[in-house]
């Protein structure tokens, strides 16, 4: 994937296994080698910028990559169906989300900073916030903000860090939410992969956690 993703970014794609003889042989049967959890920005599409063909990845893709029972149940069947051996969580860089998210959570924050009372103060607010963010029916702010949260309480303030702890959370998400993902881990049939690609370079960077 990170042989092609270089030949996209230099100019230099093959196009692979986009012929009507691979159409073909398609019909019947998909045998991916991985699936792909990503954005669905319209500037970063998986088969694209890895110079990927048809077959090649079973993709999933929401804004910010965000996760529901559908987006889970697609992935499980990636694993145990399609038995996949790699999972990809692919953000990117100046995710529109994550500045959505972002906006939702300041507008959270204020609106809990004007509510404070002489029996409850700015700190224990704070304390309680990621429970707040949790039961919020803004999906944004539920499966996002709580990243740019969980960023700024490590000290972190820039975009490019909200995204990557993002990434992380997801993760974490995946793992802790499916049986099916977190069984495959553990016995090493599958490998979860953190990814972030770069609009300016065309590079997919893979994240260490």
């Amino acid at each position: 994937m990170l042989a092609g993703n270089r030949r996209f970014a230099e100019g230099k794609e093959e196009h692979p296994w986009q012929d009507k003889e691979t159409r073909e042989s398609l019909i019947d049967r998909q045998n991916p080698d991985a699936a792909v959890l990503s954005c669905s920005d319209s500037r970063v599409p998986p088969e694209i910028i890895f110079d990927a063909g048809l077959g090649d990845m079973f993709t999933v893709r929401t804004a910010g990559q965000m996760i529901d029972k559908s987006v889970l149940q697609s992935l499980e069947y990636a694993v145990s169906g399609l038995h996949v051996s790699l999972l990809v969580v692919l953000g990117h860089q100046h995710c529109g989300a994550v500045v959505h998210a972002e906006h939702d959570l300041d507008e959270l924050v204020e609106h809990l900073t004007n509510e404070i009372t002489n029996t409850r103060t700015k700190e224990e607010i704070m304390e309680d916030l990621d429970q707040v963010i949790e039961s919020s029916s803004n999906e944004f702010l539920k499966n996002v903000g709580i990243s740019v949260w969980q960023a700024r309480m490590a000290g972190l303030e820039d975009c490019d860090d909200y995204e990557q702890v993002h990434i992380a959370h997801t993760i974490e998400q995946l793992v802790t939410s499916s049986e099916i993902i977190r069984d495959a881990v553990a016995h090493e049939k599958l490998m979860i992969v953190g990814a972030r690609y770069r609009l300016d370079t065309g590079l997919v960077e893979v994240l260490s956690f």
